[in-house]
């Protein structure tokens, strides 16, 4: 029996309202899924969840060789891949008012503080101090967590990505254009035609 069934809606009212159907559906959606885990890290006194960590069993680029010449000219810098990821989602003090939308974070370092795999993607941030952070709060399309959830997961399969530098703009430039210089053009992001790669 999934934990959040022990919850009726009624009980709650106003932002425990929400909080709560947002971890029944994250359940419900994930309940048959191999390949994404969804734990609660952290709840309120009402004892319903305002952080998660999500992990994602998908093969997905976490970075590229070469990566010292990076964005040189002439060097080729090719995918390396990873299977395990972990994000963090935390919801702010006034979730789910529009100000303060959940915040998606892949987790960059271990808890030993050493670095692991997290995407390389143009809507996630891979380089500087905001590095895992998810670009995914579009306010024409966001609807609830599983929602983001599910989407991140589009992300790491490369079935979704915005690399052009125009609205809503990519989260991180330089993986950006690599996927625009290298990526599209040695069919790299597409991975059921690589025959040949490094596992990380």
């Amino acid at each position: 029996m999934r934990e959040s069934s022990r919850y009726e809606i009624n009980q709650f009212s106003g932002r425990n309202r929400r909080l709560l159907y947002e971890w029944q559906l994250l359940d419900e959606r994930l309940e048959d899924r191999h390949d994404i885990t969804c734990n609660v890290i952290r709840k309120n006194a009402a004892g319903l969840p305002t952080a998660y960590l999500i992990r994602y069993q998908i093969k997905s680029i976490c970075g590229v060789t070469n990566i010292e010449h990076f964005g040189e000219l002439g060097a080729e810098n090719m995918p390396i891949f990873a299977t395990g990821y972990k994000m963090r989602i935390d919801l702010p003090d006034c979730y789910p008012s529009v100000d303060a939308p959940p915040i998606f974070r892949f987790l960059v370092y271990d808890e030993q503080g050493e670095p692991i795999p997290h995407p390389w993607h143009p809507n996630i941030r891979y380089f500087g101090d905001f590095a895992g952070r998810v670009c995914i709060n579009m306010v024409d399309t966001y609807t609830d967590l599983a929602w983001g959830v599910e989407r991140v997961a589009q992300y790491l399969r490369y079935d979704i990505y915005h690399a052009i530098s125009e609205p809503p703009y990519p989260e991180d430039l330089k993986v950006a254009s690599w996927v625009i210089r290298q990526g599209e053009p040695n069919e790299w992001i597409f991975f059921d035609q690589i025959k040949e790669y490094i596992e990380s």
